[in-house]
């Protein structure tokens, strides 16, 4: 099974999907996830799985409906996104997999093709024998690197569909997370007026008054980085761009900044919104700066550890001899996104998150042979 996970997984790879994240500069040969999914449906068609592509301009799913050989108890939904980010400044031919030492380089290869190509070699494995025990939902979403559209299109089309709980396939090195931090961007604008920099009294630097906004966001992490979960630790805030200005003669009228918060689950975009706005105010910025947007980009996550979905997937691992674990993360999944719409969750998957989105990505063989056999355990398993 191993050498067919391995197999997929180069396939995979070489096969660019990648999400423009809001770039028009990309090339349009190596941007969308629709030749990915196109392939991978003739793979589970292969299996006799009914497999489709839904979606639009390029930036397709695949949703694919098995049901278990005999009586199920539950229906179980795998989603393993589809999308990579960019691939500018790799170190290694990105779309040339490579396997040295253990290791398949390549982008994706860790995050997250690794994990459906061990699905796929699971199910060459399961499906044949008659062994599948679940009632099974095989998904490979589009755009989970930036706004999850590709969650929404599945959920539309599976309408009242719905599984019992959702595992996302995301590097874990193999742990089983059931809580993780949620996703907020938060974009400043601040306004000034222009005239000529030989005469900066006459107008308002807008530079200026956004750098003001921007220590009053870094006097906000501090007052969040002193209360921590005893799992996931503090809730987050980093500012991650800021631009403003036409030229240096020029005194800007206008400048922005994005920044990154991380949420604890149980926090709400409305207390994210109110904290920002609370922060301006005390450095008496509101009249100059103001936020432009609020957004959530990914929910938390917070499964219980006694969910079904914990305790089965620690049994599955346990039972193929590998590590158990709980595990909670800081960074966000579309699993979040699921429970939003009460499907309930959990992540694993092979390799470390460390190695997602790097110069020279890659995943660890080893661990995509631990997934392949964790995937035919849960599958087959009572």
């Amino acid at each position: 099974m191993t050498q067919a996970a391995i197999r997929h997984l180069r396939e995979y790879v070489a096969i660019p999907s990648v999400n423009p994240m809001g770039r028009d500069d990309l090339p349009a040969d190596i941007v969308g996830e629709h030749r990915y999914a196109a392939h991978l449906r003739e793979q589970l068609r292969a299996l006799a799985v009914d497999a489709e592509v839904i979606g639009s301009g390029g930036r397709c799913s695949v949703v694919a409906e098995v049901a278990a050989a005999g009586p199920a108890r539950e229906t179980v939904m795998v989603a393993s996104h589809l999308d990579t980010v960019p691939v500018d400044g790799m170190e290694i031919d990105p779309f040339d997999p490579k396997l040295i030492g253990g290791r398949l380089h390549g982008r994706g290869s860790c995050d997250t093709k690794a994990g459906m190509a061990a699905l796929v070699a699971a199910l060459e494995h399961v499906l044949p024998r008659g062994t599948l025990r679940r009632n099974l939902i095989v998904v490979g979403e589009a755009d989970e690197e930036l706004h999850s559209v590709g969650v929404r299109d599945v959920l539309r089309h599976l309408g009242s569909r719905r599984p019992d709980w959702v595992l996302a396939t995301e590097p874990t090195e193999m742990r089983v997370v059931h809580r993780h931090k949620g996703v907020v961007h938060i974009r400043l604008a601040a306004s000034g007026h222009a005239c000529h920099a030989s005469e900066p009294e006459l107008g308002r630097n807008a530079i200026v008054w956004l750098s003001r906004a921007a220590v009053a966001l870094d006097e906000l992490a501090d007052t969040l980085a002193r209360r921590a979960d005893p799992d996931l630790g503090p809730p987050t805030l980093s500012i991650g761009l800021m631009r403003g200005g036409h030229a240096p003669n020029i005194v800007p009228d206008h400048a922005e900044l994005v920044a990154d918060r991380r949420l604890l689950p149980g926090e709400s975009l409305d207390q994210v919104r109110t904290q920002v706005e609370d922060a301006l105010a005390r450095h008496a910025l509101q009249e100059a700066v103001h936020i432009a947007a609020c957004t959530l980009e990914k929910p938390t996550l917070g499964t219980p550890a006694d969910h079904p979905a914990v305790v089965d997937c620690l049994h599955a691992l346990d039972s193929v001899g590998h590590e158990a674990l709980r595990a909670s993360v800081a960074f966000g999944t579309d699993a979040g996104v699921f429970e939003v719409e009460s499907v309930p969750g959990v992540v694993i998957g092979p390799g470390s998150i460390r190695r997602a989105h790097t110069s020279a990505e890659y995943v660890e063989v080893d661990q995509v042979e631990a997934m392949t056999d964790f995937f035919v355990a849960l599958l087959s398993g009572d």
